[in-house]
């Protein structure tokens, strides 16, 4: 079962699609998240998001300065102050 990945910034929704997993730059360290990944907030440090569209596929990296990811039944949401 696909996560459903939302990447926002303050102009625009820049991402909204189901994925296998995305990599995430948290303050506290990277984290990767998966369908079924317990709930959680974690705040983000500029870096680079690594979405996988699939096992095993090549990730697409999209930059990313501050802002916050949030991780509940509904998917991953990364609410980022700048992206791309």
């Amino acid at each position: 079962m696909p996560l459903h990945f939302e990447l926002v910034t303050p102009e625009k929704l820049v991402r909204s699609e189901d994925v296998h997993m995305v990599t995430v730059p948290g303050t506290e360290g990277d984290f990767g998240v998966l369908e079924g990944h317990a709930p959680f907030v974690s705040t983000l440090r500029d870096g680079v998001l690594l979405v996988f569209a699939a096992p095993g596929a090549e990730p697409v990296a999209i930059p990313v300065e501050g802002g916050f990811a949030e991780i509940n039944d509904r998917g991953l949401t990364v609410l980022a102050d700048r992206a791309g």
